[in-house]
């Protein structure tokens, strides 16, 4: 009786805290997050993540196509997650982004939003899915909309940016409309990619990395490095909880009830 006492005792500090008693006894969370849609994550990526039977999340936009829709729909089934990254993808002030974002209001990304919450549907059948800020940015037209995207509540939770740095250990004051993640710039190698994840298990927290090309495309990994990645995380199935963003976030929000997610 003493010793379930204490274990009582013990979980209601570690909530009182802001941290998370993870699934299974493990001792953190690590997920895997890739934007843009692109041919290299389904030619390179996919592949090693079924081989080491790992699930993630894919922020697609509309550049899905009649070509790619059928390989995003069967990973859904196979239980990746399909996450909304806008129809056009706006970003401010980029040259290499087809869209810029400086003149979008609010009204009109929470309205591209809808839409690529239908087409979605159309893919996979799912009603309530999670997003990912694209380039990161939280800004349209020079303002922050992400007081907007709570209050319409057409997604979920919504991922934000970050460095290396950006790991999750207090989970209290976690808003989960900017959920931040590590954002890959391009050239990691397989070592810093583990570094993170190491971290992430030194600190019992949670670590989301924000992927876009592997061995292709843009903002690239290696497929080496990937591989590399995804092969030391196969060694820590028993110490790492890897779920989806949408999983992991509904998880937290069972444990600790994210305040922030009411407008």
């Amino acid at each position: 009786m003493k010793q379930i006492v204490l274990l009582l005792i013990s979980i209601i500090a570690f909530k009182a805290h802001g941290q998370i008693s993870w699934p299974d006894q493990k001792k953190s969370a690590i997920i895997l997050t890739y934007d843009d849609a692109l041919p290299s994550q389904l030619n390179t990526a996919v592949p090693q993540l079924k081989t080491a039977k790992i699930t993630a999340t894919f922020f697609l936009t509309s550049d899905i196509d009649s070509i790619s829709i059928p390989q995003w729909r069967a990973l859904s089934k196979m239980g990746f997650e399909l996450g909304n990254h806008t129809v056009f993808h706006p970003c401010a002030g980029t040259d290499d982004n087809p869209v810029p974002a400086d003149h979008y209001t609010a009204y009109q990304i929470i309205r591209e939003i809808e839409v690529m919450d239908r087409f979605l549907f159309a893919v996979d059948g799912k009603t309530k899915r999670t997003f990912a800020y694209p380039c990161a940015e939280t800004m349209m037209g020079g303002k922050d909309y992400v007081d907007s995207l709570r209050k319409y509540t057409l997604v979920k939770y919504a991922r934000a940016g970050g460095d290396s740095t950006a790991f999750i250990t207090d989970f209290t004051h976690l808003d989960p409309f900017r959920v931040p993640s590590y954002g890959l710039e391009g050239g990691e190698t397989g070592v810093q990619l583990i570094a993170f994840v190491k971290k992430v298990q030194q600190n019992g927290g949670m670590g989301i990395i924000m992927l876009h090309g592997v061995g292709g495309d843009y903002i690239t990994v290696s497929a080496g490095a990937h591989r590399q990645l995804i092969e030391y995380l196969k060694t820590q199935k028993k110490e790492i909880w890897m779920p989806t963003f949408q999983q992991g976030m509904d998880y937290i929000n069972k444990q600790i009830p994210l305040k922030a997610q009411k407008p």
